[in-house]
């Protein structure tokens, strides 16, 4: 296969003059049919090398013949992604490992440098993890972050299993459009049906409860249980079931109704829970009732993501008691395996270095991390080093949306602490991404800085991606460097 290989990349080069570098790691032959992926100095293309039943799949300009096989250059276009697939099973599929991991990608090209990773380790990879928030702020769809993945894939000869995360999805319409393109996990994110009891009067939170048409029926079930985890009881009394109760029961609801629009429209699919996105971390009684209850309702979930308590700040390590957070761990990753058939997951895991090994114990590997914004910074640290007066500009031009965009995260970033670019050599730069304000300037503004516009032009992100494609070969290890860092930490 290797000389066969060979034998083609030569004959290609040969026809094109070198116009074109081939990516040698993309070799697919399928039916006496060759088909790659190459550049030029400008963009990447798709070549198919063979009978006209297999062109015929695909869109593009024919370029010559290479042992009486057509030679067509086409786009990384729709079609031809919908081709790729099919011909080569390169649609997400359902996670069949204890361990999985979201290799989230905002710009679209990082996957073949996310996979040359993956494929070293025994995890479930996520190669197309996008949230409705960033979405929206990088002016992309479920769609292009999809078809971005699969190209990645595609282009790294990776040739395992993958899956497709539509994170941190609020909207049962946004469900459903991840769901027609074809995704295989979905990131239940109800926070929004959290109710926050420290803003409700003793007299509200009593309406309520009593109120309730459920509050009979499941007091029954609940109020004077007691739980063993840990050689510890645990006792769901009257005050500790208020408070679940009201809490989190708008949250059942929700889920019950978002999973069963998912079944309406899908056989098949991981679905992850997610109640990290709160102020109030999530107790064991909490978390056993959520579970027991999303069970007696139908709903088979096989994720779930916890509010640890501490903070889990974007693009830096985990600020807080790691002794206090270790206990919680403990306890959480017991509760799972006393109620079994679902994982714990680790939102805002990007970077979270000082607590992968700790989730990794106490699991004993059966998790779920996801990584987005950890990606983007190893992209704009390129910039920093390859076009220094290109991120100058982005930097302060991030300054300028920090307050901003700040608004949805929780975090406590310095900007005084954060070196005036003005003043520092270009050498010194890329220093920047060691500071943890100086990380989450950069990790929170992105969205900003991807769609900021003048005259009808991106002011950064043509630049930026046209700098990331001449420095291909340095950016994919950056990455796939510092995705070893967080992989190697959880010894999978």
């Amino acid at each position: 296969m290797k000389k066969q290989t060979e034998d083609i990349v030569r004959e290609f080069e040969k026809m094109t003059n070198k116009r074109y570098q081939v990516y040698s790691r993309s070799m697919h032959h399928m039916d006496g049919s060759t088909l790659f992926m190459c550049k030029n100095q400008q963009e990447k293309y798709l070549i198919v090398i063979g009978r006209k039943g297999i062109c015929e799949k695909f869109e593009g300009e024919k370029i010559g013949s290479v042992e009486n096989l057509d030679v067509i250059l086409g786009q990384l276009s729709h079609k031809n992604c919908d081709a790729i697939r099919e011909l080569f099973d390169l649609k997400p599929k359902t996670c069949t490992k204890k361990t999985s991991f979201g290799f989230g990608d905002r710009l679209g090209i990082a996957t073949a440098a996310h996979a040359q990773v993956a494929k070293n380790y025994d995890l479930f990879p996520i190669f197309a993890q996008q949230s409705v928030r960033e979405l929206s702020r990088t002016q992309r769809t479920f769609k292009d972050a999809l078809e971005s993945a699969v190209w990645g894939v595609f282009e790294s000869g990776y040739d395992g299993t993958f899956g497709a995360d539509a994170d941190h999805v609020k909207q049962i319409e946004d469900l459903l459009k991840a769901a027609h393109e074809g995704y295989s996990m979905y990131t239940v994110d109800p926070s929004e049906y959290v109710r926050n009891m420290d803003k409700m009067s003793q007299k509200e939170i009593a309406d309520f409860y009593q109120s309730h048409p459920r509050r009979r029926e499941l007091e029954t079930k609940y109020v004077g249980k007691t739980f063993t985890l840990l050689e510890k009881k645990l006792v769901m009394d009257e005050e500790n079931f208020v408070k679940i109760f009201v809490t989190y029961i708008d949250v059942l609801e929700h889920v019950v109704k978002c999973y069963d629009a998912l079944k309406g429209v899908k056989k098949d699919f991981d679905l992850e829970i997610s109640i990290d996105e709160t102020s109030t971390p999530t107790t064991p009684l909490a978390h056993i009732f959520i579970v027991q209850e999303l069970r007696r309702r139908g709903v088979d979930f096989q994720t779930l993501a916890p509010r640890f308590v501490g903070q889990w700040q974007k693009g830096i390590d985990y600020i807080g008691d790691l002794s206090l957070l270790e206990k919680e761990i403990a306890i959480h990753s017991e509760i799972a395996k006393t109620l079994s058939g679902y994982r714990l997951s680790l939102h805002s895991g990007s970077d979270k270095f000082s607590i992968y090994p700790i989730f990794a114990r106490y699991t004993e590997g059966n998790l779920h991390i996801k990584t987005a914004g950890t990606s983007y910074l190893e992209a704009i640290k390129v910039i920093a080093v390859k076009d220094v007066s290109l991120y100058r500009q982005i930097h302060k031009y991030a300054l300028t949306r920090f307050e901003t965009d700040r608004a949805s995260y929780h975090v406590t970033t310095d900007l005084t602490r954060i070196p005036d670019v003005d003043q520092l050599p270009d050498s010194d730069l890329v220093k920047l991404f060691e500071m943890p304000d100086a990380r989450q300037l950069i990790h929170i503004t992105y969205g900003s800085i991807l769609t900021a516009m003048e005259s009808g032009r991106y002011l950064f992100k043509d630049r930026i991606l046209k700098t990331l494609f001449e420095h291909e070969s340095e950016h994919y290890e950056l990455l796939k460097n510092h995705m070893q860092k967080h992989l190697n930490l959880l010894k999978v």
